[in-house]
Formats: C-alpha cells, sequence, structure tokens
C-alpha cells in the first residue's frame, strides 16, 4: 500500500493573478508558498488537511468533472462572508437528502466548489471503535 504523506490538488487557471485573487483574498485561503516569479509562479495555499497549487496557465478548457470540496464549521456564516467579499454564490446553503449541509459558487475558471458542513448529529461525526 502506498503511504501518502501529503496531498495537494493542482489547478492550471486560465489568469493566475484573477484565480490568486479569487482564493487567497476572497476565499481568504491562507498562503503556504510561492514559487517562481512573475504572473505565472505558483502558489500552494493551506487547504485544511491538504494543499490547493495554482501554478502555470492554461487556455484549456476546464474539466466538467473536477470539483472542490471544502468542509467548513458553519456554512451559513460563510455564506454571509463570501458573499461580503463579492463571490457569486451559485447555490445558497440548503440541506441535502443525505443529511449535509451544502452550498456551490465556482472559482474563476468555473471550476465548481462546494462548501460543506457536517451537522453535528451526522453519520460523518461518529467513528466505530475510536
Amino acid at each position: 500500500m502506498v503511504h501518502v504523506l501529503s496531498s495537494r490538488i493542482l489547478l492550471q487557471p486560465t489568469d493566475p493573478e484573477r484565480s490568486r485573487a479569487f482564493y487567497g483574498e476572497q476565499l481568504g485561503l491562507p498562503v503556504y508558498r510561492e514559487f517562481g516569479t512573475g504572473p505565472d509562479r505558483g502558489t500552494v495555499y493551506f487547504l485544511g488537511g491538504g494543499f490547493l497549487e495554482l501554478s502555470g496557465r492554461t487556455d484549456a478548457p476546464r474539466s466538467p468533472a473536477v470539483r472542490l470540496w471544502l468542509q467548513v464549521a458553519d456554512v451559513a456564516a460563510a455564506h454571509e462572508e463570501l458573499r461580503a467579499a463579492g463571490v457569486e454564490i451559485v447555490r445558497p446553503p440548503l440541506r441535502e437528502p443525505w443529511g449535509l449541509i451544502e452550498m456551490w459558487i465556482a472559482d474563476p475558471d468555473g471550476t465548481p466548489i462546494v462548501l460543506v458542513e457536517v451537522p453535528a448529529d451526522h453519520p460523518l461525526r461518529f467513528r466505530a471503535g475510536i
């Protein structure tokens, strides 16, 4: 079995500066490190237990199969904070039939991002034998 030490999501934006402004300023993700120079430099953000890296530039359309799932403590508070920061809300927070509370936004290239709150009574909060 492969022993994973760390993980990160790699995104190549069409406009790196615009994407850095979105993830760093509007979403408020803290920067872990930057590398390279100039407008196409790479930026790595802390993302819970992993990282999100913006590096390079692409003119290719985004993949419809890529989505980001970000768990937050309070999705209603995240909704208000992001709306105040000028982030377009694709779908406001709703409790899903599977019990999670989800809201949807998208990054500047249209990558869907779901912000998820796991309610206290949801099975994801429990781990048998722990």
